[in-house]
């Protein structure tokens, strides 16, 4: 009774902003009362959330608190609490309003993380709790110039693998991170016309003006940092020209005679080059693809390893990434061959992780198309049907018409070869399995218009790979390998013929 005597008695508001309590579980508001200036939180939630036992204690004058046989007292009438016999300041002392029982926020990280079996860090600029071993990253967009162009920067410390996805009137940026601390975000201006943190927790979406036209965005990355630049120009629908009409060219001499248009001697055509690849995460939506026996899905290994090398390729050779799919939704086989055909991509890469009756079965293996018959008739016989077809400027050009089911047929050969660069890779990062490179009818290699392959990272049923295939050290050293075989392979595909 003497302990409930000196509590204060005192009626909190809710702050303006709720705290966030923030794990690698995900984030979810704490409820927060302000007293007299300062923010408290219930010992009763505290208890809940932490797992700690909490006990009115009036022979020590105050409140104790214990977790796994260590203590803390805190004071019922001055600021402060003891930690295992070591005092340490609070903003205030315990207070009660109604029933309940109230500490100051600062009572978690100064008096609880000491005794408590995970860090405990308040941030209070963001409004956040932090617990346990979580990456949270300090994400700062500007708008830094406007114009013809708006430019947009996204400075994120510490550095981090940063996905991208652009689509009408949008960019949306996906941060590798567990939780994102966002400064404040600049007014909508020029042909942005709002920064904001996305639907999910770790993503930043900018929202463009519908006279913006296709956006260019890059990162840097450094030690330190990642630097996303946004730079999006007018729509050409809406752009001016002021130019003046060019004159025509006047009629050469007499003794210079013209010749036919089709006389002219034309400059050679461009060789093959890998400017837009299309990587496909492997199954989503319902279909979960393998599932280990410790509970870990393929489909989300996939999709992580997917995001991981769109980076990497991004980032680092400024080609074009397509992904099937970027959140966890259905995907048919011949919707992802859809996209990687009308993306015009000169590069195709299935991901997935394996699975076997036997738990014992282990290791990484690549695959390309086994042809059927029909299939092999179509390789050798590559004058595939025409279609003659008026050409700008007069005359005809002819376009090969190529069965769907038989559009891989006419790039085995080099699909192959990628193949072949993909088990070299992985072969120095991760264990290989008995049959490293196999052939396979597999029928989202089908329909791919240009070289294709699939990769299976690991072997989920094997408990081993089950845990491995899960860690972020696993995935980076899989998105390298595959990063260093695409990079090799474009090497391949633009080296000059031999002369």
């Amino acid at each position: 009774m003497l302990v409930l005597a000196t509590l204060s008695l005192a009626q909190g508001t809710a702050p303006a902003t709720p705290l966030a309590l923030i794990t690698r579980e995900g984030r979810r508001p704490i409820p927060t009362i302000i007293l007299n200036s300062q923010e408290f939180i219930a010992l009763d939630d505290v208890a809940s959330m932490f797992q700690v036992a909490v006990r009115e204690d009036a022979l020590a004058g105050g409140v104790t608190v214990s977790y796994k046989g260590r203590t803390v007292v805190a004071s019922a009438d001055q600021p402060m609490a003891s930690v295992n016999g070591r005092v340490v300041t609070l903003p205030a002392p315990v207070a009660r309003v109604g029933r309940r029982l109230y500490v100051p926020i600062d009572f978690l990280p100064r008096a609880l993380a000491p005794i408590y079996d995970a860090p405990i860090e308040l941030r209070r600029a963001p409004r956040m709790l932090v617990v346990g071993n979580v990456r949270v990253v300090r994400v700062v967009p500007r708008i830094e110039a406007v114009g013809p162009l708006t430019r947009a920067t996204i400075e994120i410390a510490p550095a981090a693998l940063v996905s991208v996805a652009t689509d009408a009137g949008r960019v949306l940026l996906r941060i590798d991170a567990d939780a994102l601390e966002v400064g404040p975000t600049p007014p909508g201006t020029g042909l942005i016309d709002q920064m904001r943190t996305g639907d999910q927790s770790t993503t930043v979406a900018i929202a463009l003006s519908p006279r913006a036209g296709m956006p260019r965005v890059s990162t840097t990355t450094t030690s330190d940092s990642t630097r996303v630049l946004i730079e999006v120009p007018l729509a050409p629908q809406f752009q001016e020209t002021n130019a003046a009409p060019v004159p025509p060219l006047p009629a050469p001499p007499p003794s210079f005679p013209t010749q036919p248009a089709d006389a002219l001697p034309l400059l050679p055509p461009a060789g093959p080059r890998l400017q837009t690849m299309v990587i496909d995460p492997g199954h989503g939506g319902d279909d979960s693809g393998v599932r280990g026996p410790k509970g870990a899905v393929e489909k989300q290994i996939a999709l992580d390893v997917a995001r991981r090398l769109k980076t990497l390729v991004e980032t680092r050779l400024g080609v074009r990434v397509v992904m099937t799919r970027d959140d966890d939704r259905a995907v048919t086989l011949d919707e992802r061959d859809a996209v990687a055909n009308n993306s015009k991509a000169d590069l195709f890469l299935s991901i997935h992780v394996n699975g076997a009756l036997s738990p014992s079965v282990a290791g990484a293996e690549v695959y390309y198309l086994r042809l059927d018959r029909e299939g092999e008739d179509a390789r050798r016989n590559t004058a595939a049907t025409e279609l003659v077809l008026p050409a700008v400027g007069g005359g005809t050009r002819p376009i090969d018409m190529i069965r769907w089911d038989l559009a891989q047929s006419f790039h085995v050969g080099a699909s192959a070869t990628f193949a072949s660069l993909l088990e070299e890779e992985l072969r120095k990062h991760i264990p290989m399995g008995p049959r490293p490179v196999q052939q396979e009818p597999m029928r989202v290699l089908a329909g791919a218009n240009m070289p294709a392959s699939l990769v299976e990272i690991a072997y989920l049923t094997n408990p081993d790979q089950e845990q491995r295939a899960q860690s972020g050290d696993f995935q980076a050293n899989v998105a390298q390998a595959l990063y260093d075989a695409v990079l090799r392979f474009r090497s391949y595909l633009e080296a000059p013929p031999d002369r």
